[in-house]
């Protein structure tokens, strides 16, 4: 069923249209997710769908009711169902109360009470922790309206979403798929459009080289020579005369194909950010941060009791916590030299802070991170740049910057100090996606000490080979990735007969594996008799639970 239809959109930013949509159409079931670099417009566009600004031109349909989990917007009048609040932990208290956490939960709480025909949602996953997260894709996967939602949590995006919609220089285009599909098929059209570019700059050259070949003869042909008598002269002449027409004629009939042969535009190099993360690998022993006995309480709030842990060099760790654990506390505390913890050698810590603060107000970009650099001005102005700040863009003050630009200005002045751990505290915080996957990949590269904290889950499992978890206020380790955790944790959840249930099914998987490329007739008996037992077992376990 129809639940949306827009029809020649425009929206304009004074003089300058920012989004133009020719057709889109949404149906009760399709989950759409809008990506785009920062400033393409993605909420403007979720704005102009849901009827919350008008457009310029065009129309907009809804067949139905909706909700809206905004981004920014304040808390707003309405009822939340008993359920939804239990599930998503929120109770009605004055707005100036709630953390930021809360207000999210509550908005989404909100939305899913007014059993809409279809939700729109800006950054849903935004303060969330990962506990929040997986419960909002739990709900929004079960929902049963039509869902549009803007995020850069791609695997939200990966789980969630039937078709992404890119904006790009104002128009959109859609992707049938999730953000991984999507991923891969922008890469397949860009090899293509790159090959067909190459294709015809090639014929292009070859055929203005025939041409200019081809004149170089026409006008290097000789003159009659002086010695011919006039009979001669004559028959030369008209000889040249029938070459001259001939190569005259191949020459126009050069330059119609050349005119005929399909233009290919070059492909638009997509800017991406690249990090160019300097350090001092100076540090020779194998740990740079400890704590040991670690206790920490606000008034009667306990964070920490008797708490330990370890950051050995060169390790790649994320810190995870659901919110109000002391994720953030436990840096400062770090930053702040806090009884029972110490720093290791000549560990030299770079720190990038969630509220930004690294940056002075009354600089310029420049200012900020040449104040503590030890590397020239035209070396910072070339990571800038890298950091997609072009020319002028330097001189800018901080205070007027967004926020995608004040994160990489902040990590512009880390990079470019004299540090060799970086401690990073939500570094993808305002960044799209284009920017969090170079971000990403630059810190895979990075030979330095990694502590991360970040919501977004497949940051740090692409990231993170070893894993601290605030927990019960203590502090666990895991030697792993971010999955090899989470399948742990469940695996630890298990009682005897679901682990050994896991176990037969795994069992069970790799017979039938086996069983689809065996060619011998023993060993198909062999391990058709064994799928048989194992098959006899989980049915038996499956009674007994």
């Amino acid at each position: 069923m129809l639940i949306l239809k827009a029809d020649n959109i425009k929206k304009y930013y004074g003089d300058r249209l920012i989004i133009y949509i020719e057709s889109l159409e949404v149906y009760s079931k399709d989950k759409l997710g809008i990506v785009g670099a920062n400033g393409a417009g993605k909420t403007t566009l979720l704005n102009i769908l849901s009827g919350t600004i008008p457009a310029d031109k065009g129309t907009v349909k809804l067949y139905g009711s909706y909700s809206y989990i905004t981004q920014l917007s304040d808390i707003e009048d309405g009822s939340v169902s008993a359920k939804a609040a239990r599930e998503f932990n929120v109770y009605m208290k004055k707005a100036e109360t709630l953390s930021g956490g809360e207000k999210t939960r509550l908005k989404i709480a909100k939305s899913l009470s007014l059993s809409s025909s279809i939700i729109f949602a800006d950054e849903p996953t935004c303060n969330l922790d990962m506990k929040g997260i997986e419960l909002l894709e739990e709900k929004l996967s079960s929902y049963k309206g039509a869902l549009i939602i803007v995020s850069h949590d791609r695997e939200l995006l990966d789980r969630l979403c039937s078709r992404i919609v890119e904006i790009k220089n104002g128009r959109i285009k859609i992707y049938e798929g999730n953000y991984s599909s999507y991923k891969a098929q922008k890469h397949a059209e860009e090899e293509r459009q790159q090959f067909e570019y190459e294709q015809y700059t090639g014929k292009m050259k070859s055929l203005k080289k025939a041409v200019e070949d081809k004149k170089q003869k026409v006008s290097s042909m000789n003159k009659t020579p002086k010695r011919m008598g006039n009979s001669e002269a004559r028959l030369h002449k008209a000889d040249n005369q029938k070459a001259k027409s001939k190569l005259n004629r191949s020459i126009k009939a050069l330059q119609t194909r050349m005119q005929k042969l399909e233009y290919k535009k070059k492909p638009e190099k997509i800017s991406k950010t690249i990090f160019d993360l300097q350090y001092n690998p100076d540090i020779h022993g194998r740990l740079v941060i400890s704590g040991e006995g670690i206790c920490k309480n606000f008034g009667q709030r306990i964070l920490f009791d008797d708490a330990s842990f370890e950051i050995k060099t060169s390790s790649k760790t994320a810190l995870i916590g659901d919110n109000g654990t002391g994720k953030t506390t436990l840096i400062q505390m770090i930053m702040d030299g806090a009884k029972g913890i110490r720093i290791w050698g000549n560990t030299r810590i770079g720190y990038f802070r969630q509220d930004l603060s690294v940056l002075d107000e009354n600089k310029t970009i420049i200012e900020n991170v040449m104040e503590n650099s030890s590397f020239s001005e035209s070396h910072a102005r070339t990571v800038l740049s890298r950091l997609l700040f072009r020319a002028d863009d330097i001189f800018k003050n901080a205070r007027i910057l967004s926020g995608g630009e004040r994160v990489k200005a902040s990590i512009a002045k880390l990079l470019l100090s004299d540090n060799n751990m970086l401690i990073l505290d939500e570094p993808s915080n305002y960044l799209d996606i284009y920017s969090t996957e170079a971000l990403e990949h630059a810190l895979r590269e990075y030979n330095g000490t990694l502590l991360i904290v970040s919501h977004d889950r497949r940051f740090i499992e692409n990231i993170a080979d070893r894993i601290l978890i605030i927990d019960n206020k203590k502090i666990k380790t895991f030697e792993g990735s971010l999955n090899e955790y989470i399948k742990h944790k469940d695996m630890s959840n298990m009682d005897g007969s679901d682990m050994e249930k896991m176990v037969l099914e795994n069992r069970l998987a790799q017979i039938l594996g086996k069983l689809s490329i065996s060619t011998k007739d023993d060993e198909k008996k062999l391990l058709d008799k064994e799928y048989n037992i194992i098959l006899k077992e989980l049915k038996k376990i499956s009674k007994q639970s």
